[in-house]
């Protein structure tokens, strides 16, 4: 099967990002893309510049439309798109050359109507990036959750690096009005429309992810809150692993307690698992300064997460309020 590929690019205020991920596509070893959408989601900085630098080399399509949202403006792009299968990238994503080859010939060999890829740090990350990408892609911290050798089935892919052919857009009317959380709704919807989903390891992108800690707190807070909100959507996919960061920042903070009014012996068994996120994080990394880095990641991820999803939980499943109306700054009208 041919498959005619639509990259479809969400942008909010980042005519920067947006350079550096054409000049990714630029480089690919093989064939470009069909075409490339980028949708200019309300921004007040807008790309329209970069990418009319990039025209000559790149059959890019733009379009400027009112802000509503990430999910919104790729159901947008897909709609537009003339493709047969769409891939879904984030704007502050860059390509290794190899990854449309590897999408095209797993889809040839092995036919999936949705796949989830990768997120790995590039040599040219700050520190802070590379410890936040180690603190969101480790096994020791978020169980591969974001994808695993193992999980090559059934994986709910994320919309930073993900692909659906047009049948599925079809068939499911696209992204919901939340966010964060419409990949993983979406994901969900459409296996239980029974459509197959895959993880592609190898093909990985390069994930800036966000550049401060508050913006990676409140990105994580947010990640938290949803998480009982699309338990309630999907009731299926709930599972007790989602309580993790939730007890962490528990078992974070009664450790502390007992140390300092019972015994040091208390602290040891959270210090061996930061020494263990440490050590493995400096290996993978090469570096004890983004070791050092990775931990203070952890605090920030977790208690983020963690305090987000309790709050949420508290007022989505035990007070039975509705999200939109509890949390409208998660969703986009």
């Amino acid at each position: 099967m041919k498959l005619a590929y639509s990259f479809i690019i969400p942008v909010y205020n980042r005519p920067d990002e947006v350079a550096e991920l054409l000049e990714s596509l630029v480089a690919m070893d093989t064939a470009l893309p069909s075409e490339i959408l980028i949708i200019e989601d309300g921004s007040y900085v807008t790309c329209k510049h970069v990418c009319e630098k990039y025209a000559g080399q790149l059959n890019i399509k733009y379009f400027l439309k009112k802000n509503t949202g990430p999910g919104d403006s790729r159901n947008y792009g897909m709609k537009q798109a003339k493709g047969s299968y769409f891939i879904i990238l984030d704007s502050d994503c860059i390509l290794p050359p190899h990854y449309l080859a590897t999408v095209d010939s797993y889809l040839t060999r092995n036919y999936v109507d949705c796949y989830g890829g990768a997120d790995a740090a590039h040599d040219s990350f700050t520190p802070l990036q590379k410890a936040i990408n180690y603190t969101m892609t480790s096994f020791f911290t978020t169980g591969g959750i974001r994808g695993s050798r193992k999980s090559v089935t059934k994986f709910e892919p994320r919309s930073f690096n993900m692909g659906l052919s047009k049948e599925v857009f079809e068939a499911t009317g696209g992204y919901a009005n939340i966010h964060p959380g419409e990949d993983p709704d979406l994901s969900h919807r459409i296996m239980k429309l029974g459509y197959k989903t895959a993880f592609l390891p190898a093909a990985y992108v390069f994930h800036k992810r966000r550049i401060s800690w508050e913006k990676f707190y409140q990105q994580v807070r947010k990640f938290g809150l949803v998480r009982p909100i699309l338990s309630r959507w999907h009731p299926e996919a709930a599972k007790l692993t989602f309580w993790l960061p939730t007890m962490f920042v528990l078992f974070v903070l009664l450790s502390v307690l007992f140390s300092a009014i019972s015994s040091i012996k208390f602290i040891i068994p959270l210090a061996l698992y930061l020494v263990l996120l440490f050590v493995d994080s400096a290996i993978r990394n090469k570096s004890l300064s983004v070791a050092a880095l990775s931990i203070a990641a952890i605090f920030v991820q977790f208690f983020g997460y963690g305090l987000g999803f309790l709050k949420s939980t508290y007022y989505v499943r035990f007070q039975g309020k509705d999200p939109e109306t509890q949390f409208p700054f998660l969703f986009f009208k």
